[in-house]
């Protein structure tokens, strides 16, 4: 990642976390460094690609006892990546601005677009602020930058979507409803939205991935008109500041694919609890339904490197779930041959799990 993103508004320091960009209406906002008068609230220790075992103290308004204060409504941040997809973000943004809850903030993470974005964004939509990358960050990059953006700004709620995701006008209030109502015992971190197509069908990319081998846990959510996840995607996904607090961001060097199957693992794999809200409903307008195997036959590379990357890592699985992933992944290779019967294809396999054995683990 470079040092510097951004030049004009939006502009972001990688390292050092200093943010300049349009504040609420497009007011300029100045910079505000962290612990001086105005600074956002922060928590104790930033988040990092990598966080200490330990937890940090939150911020997090919700920290007191809610017995203490009236019941308010938690603060949201919704953060889009965006590259190159113009039309599909005026269209994403469009549907955030229609929610019936609307997100208290509105992000975009501009991946060095070219196409017009930046001048859209401004003329258009005023009111959202802009963090513009001088470098193409992928979707990793670009949900680690927009989210620690919005956890150093104090919000409870971080809602990650990508450009192309349309939601209905309930989305957001249907999360918050799931939140609310999700069972007690562990702590809710994160709620997912149902992912169609543009037909109305689930999309194949999107899973979801359920906690099916635990009946009790399906159950009780069931009870609460939830659905326990293992997994989630980045499609729509609601994260709670504490879930970062204590497991830290999605890996930037994932640059795409797998960055949300790993990050989502990690913070449910022991002691958070995530949810599928059936009433949170999103379209993925894709140019098609594709999966894992039969999306770009160049992005597969991501995919298996990045698998491989998890695997290696251990923390977003049990070792019965990773053998279980060797199994998949396995089984999409076979998949991709037999669509793609080709030398180009045998290099993106080979390639992809070359550089998932030699790449850092971070």
């Amino acid at each position: 990642m470079r040092a510097m993103l951004g030049r004009g508004p939006g502009a972001v320091n990688a390292d050092r976390g200093s943010f300049t960009g349009a504040g609420s209406g497009g007011r300029p906002a100045r910079s505000v460094a962290p612990g001086s008068p105005g600074a956002p609230a922060r928590s104790t220790s930033p988040p990092a690609d990598d966080p200490p075992g330990a937890p940090a103290p939150s911020t997090s308004p919700t920290a007191s006892d809610p017995h203490d204060r009236p019941r308010r409504s938690p603060t949201v941040c919704a953060v889009v990546v965006t590259h190159d997809r113009r039309e599909l973000l005026r269209e994403c943004l469009g549907r955030l601005r229609a929610q019936t809850r609307p997100a208290d903030r509105i992000v975009v993470v501009d991946n060095a677009s070219t196409d017009g974005t930046a001048a859209m964004l401004a003329d258009e939509f005023a009111d959202v602020e802009t963090l513009r990358s001088e470098d193409n960050l992928g979707g990793a990059g670009g949900f680690h930058l927009g989210m620690r953006h919005a956890h150093d700004a104090g919000f409870e709620w971080i809602w990650v979507l990508d450009d192309d995701t349309f939601a209905e006008p309930d989305a957001l209030a249907a999360l918050l409803a799931g939140a609310e109502r999700a069972p007690a015992g562990r702590p809710t971190w994160l709620l997912g939205s149902r992912v169609n197509w543009t037909d109305g069908r689930p999309h194949p990319m999107n899973g979801p991935w359920l906690r099916r081998w635990d009946p009790a846990t399906v159950s009780v959510a069931v009870a609460h008109r939830l659905l326990p996840l293992r997994h989630s995607t980045f499609v729509s996904m609601a994260v709670h500041r504490d879930a970062i607090d204590r497991h830290g961001l999605p890996h930037a060097h994932y640059f795409i694919w797998n960055d949300d199957f790993e990050f989502s693992g990690r913070l449910l794999r022991d002691d958070g609890a995530g949810y599928l809200v059936p009433d949170s409903v999103v379209t993925h307008a894709t140019a098609r339904p594709h999966s894992t195997v039969t999306g770009d036959r160049d992005r597969f590379y991501w995919a298996l490197r990045n698998t491989v990357l998890m695997l290696r890592d251990g923390r977003a699985q049990h070792p019965v779930e990773m053998a279980l992933s060797v199994v998949v992944t396995a089984r999409w290779i076979v998949q991709y041959l037999r669509r793609w019967s080709d030398p180009r294809a045998l290099r993106v396999i080979l390639r992809g799990l070359r550089d998932g054995v030699r790449h850092p683990v971070r």
